[in-house]
């Protein structure tokens, strides 16, 4: 786990849903706040754009930002799970389980169901 220094803030790696894009925008806000380095989602593969328009594009896209993320997960020192109404997706609960197995702690931004 990288080691937090007087020289380099927290960092915290936001999980979630993407049909939640505005509460993960609001955690980011928070979090940011709170002086932490927010890593986060970059794209909402549920809003329409010519990156991801036709289905191959969507695939490839998909994979790259899955990895992407447990990359994310890797550099952050703690992990924070954007779960409005207690929802956890297939995509985060397989996340959540990467960031156990390194140790990571997690917390929620709502109580689980």
């Amino acid at each position: 786990m990288p080691a937090t220094t007087p020289d380099r803030a927290p960092i915290v790696v936001l999980c979630g849903s993407t049909r939640y894009w505005d509460a993960l925008t609001e955690a980011a806000l928070y979090e940011t706040a709170a002086g932490r380095i927010v890593l986060a989602p970059g794209c909402n593969l549920k809003e329409p754009h010519p990156l991801w328009a036709t289905p191959q594009k969507a695939d490839r896209l998909k994979t790259m930002l899955d990895d992407l993320h447990r990359q994310k997960i890797q550099l952050a020192d703690r992990v924070l799970v954007v779960n409005p109404d207690g929802y956890i997706g297939e995509s985060t609960r397989q996340e959540i389980d990467y960031a156990r197995r390194l140790g990571k702690p997690i917390s929620y931004t709502h109580p689980t169901r």
